[in-house]
């Protein structure tokens, strides 16, 4: 596979002059993204109050 651009301008940083910009990223040893779902009496209030929203039959006036 091809390098893209900005490995190839890191990579000429490292080479000319020394310097090695990868180490300078702040990396955390764990995940720092939260993942939040939702509880299972909150998925169903949602699914009993998204049908409830459309019209059924007879019950759509004008």
């Amino acid at each position: 596979m091809a390098l893209s651009k900005a490995k190839k301008k890191r990579m000429h940083l490292k080479r000319t002059q020394g310097k090695d910009v990868e180490k300078k990223r702040q990396t955390a040893p764990f995940s720092t993204h939260e993942r939040v779902t939702k509880t299972k009496r909150a998925t169903l209030e949602h699914n009993r109050t998204k049908h409830r929203k459309q019209p059924h039959g007879d019950d759509y006036t004008l």
